[in-house]
């Protein structure tokens, strides 16, 4: 039943996240090196943000969501999109074109942001590394072109000098994740791993090949993504495999950043003004106070001092039914806001989501409903994040 829940709530975020891909209508999806790979071990594959991409192995997401909580995963995420931004202004245009504050960081250190519209919505959120001599940007896969022409637009509007470069096609990527992924990532990098802290990133050599090594990733565990040539992407993919890390797809991703309260852009926080990252609860990412006017500030900061509107919130299901993406949330018969990610949580053992509702019934404790199957099932709204992992040692 649980599982599928899950494959049936992963497949309404596929069709979600397809919807923004521009290129769906008329191009063939595309295809990670591991394809073959994902074929041979017997995955589902499906379309995803314009990339065939597995749901799920022979295990089944159940299975694959408590291996990353216990011991390790491993995920393709090559679909995803990497730009290096150098030159003198780069950071003077990450700082227009993100909502964090790029200037603050240090050498090597990384910071979670997002790109926004001019009326505060969420084009995409995206992670920014600050190396010796240029900042590299990571974007989701579907918004990846529109990113980047973004990007180079912002650049040419403002006259910045810099020298921009999409490297999506020339880099491979693998998250390794889990509580024993130090443990494991370690046996093969040439860098004691120990120093390194959540949200920082190193140089180093990845058996034998050059890589960027960045304490990061979208599961709520300790964990490693890992950026290398694209060429070597099936030998490191077989390296971790054959080492004991678990192929983990796209239906455990979801449940385990839905678990730690991480949201899903285009979903959770998306285009529409008011789906802000300030509304989401998500402002502590947004620094109104950098001295940049960034894309969407005179917006979020019109949000950020408006006590109406809506609010995103987590929650738990206490009644039976599963909570899908756009169901109804109702408060004393009346629709109050929408779910936008819902699932069955292996580790919280118990159906769980995420939405948005009207300011005023945001606050932990506040029962609500989900409209499931024609029937109001109580949920009631829960603090953020429903899981934490346990701390590093």
């Amino acid at each position: 039943m649980e599982n599928q829940a899950i494959q049936t709530d992963v497949m309404e975020k596929k069709r979600d996240e397809d919807a923004r891909s521009e290129s769906q209508a008329v191009a063939e999806p595309a295809r990670t090196p591991l394809y073959d790979e994902h074929v041979r071990m017997g995955a589902r594959m499906v379309e995803f943000g314009g990339w065939m991409m597995p749901v799920q192995y022979t295990k089944g997401i159940i299975e694959e969501h408590k291996a990353v909580r216990s011991s390790v995963g491993i995920f393709d995420t090559c679909h995803m999109g990497e730009f290096i931004v150098k030159g003198p202004d780069a950071v003077r245009l990450l700082q227009t074109y993100t909502s964090n504050n790029v200037a603050a960081l240090k050498e090597v250190q990384a910071q979670y942001t997002f790109i926004c519209n001019d009326e505060g919505g969420v084009r995409d959120d995206s992670i920014v590394y600050n190396f010796v001599d240029h900042n590299f940007v990571v974007v989701n896969a579907a918004p990846l072109k529109a990113d980047y022409e973004w990007l180079t637009e912002l650049a040419n509007r403002h006259s910045f000098d810099v020298q921009l470069e999409d490297i999506s096609d020339t880099t491979g990527k693998l998250d390794v994740q889990g509580p024993k992924a130090a443990e494991l990532v370690q046996k093969f990098v040439d860098i004691d791993l120990a120093p390194l802290k959540f949200y920082w990133a190193s140089w180093g050599k990845l058996d034998g090949v050059p890589a960027r090594i960045s304490r990061t990733g979208y599961t709520g565990e300790d964990g490693f993504e890992l950026f290398f040539p694209i060429e070597e992407t099936v030998r490191m993919w077989r390296l971790f495999v054959e080492n004991g890390a678990d192929p983990s797809g796209l239906g455990c991703r979801d449940t385990l950043r839905l678990e730690a309260s991480l949201p899903l852009s285009g979903s959770d926080v998306a285009p529409p003004a008011h789906r802000n990252p300030i509304w989401a609860g998500f402002g502590r990412f947004v620094k109104l106070d950098k001295g940049v006017d960034f894309v969407g500030k005179a917006a979020l900061e019109r949000m950020a001092n408006d006590p109406g509107g809506v609010r995103m919130i987590n929650f738990e299901v206490t009644g039976r039914g599963v909570p899908r993406t756009h169901y109804h949330i109702t408060k004393d018969g009346e629709t109050v806001g929408e779910v936008t990610s819902g699932s069955y949580g292996p580790t919280l053992d118990k159906y769980v989501g995420m939405g948005w509702v009207h300011a005023g019934l945001h606050e932990p404790g506040t029962e609500l409903a989900v409209i499931i199957r024609d029937k109001e099932v109580p949920i009631c709204v829960v603090p953020r994040p429903m899981y934490k992992k346990p701390k590093i040692g």
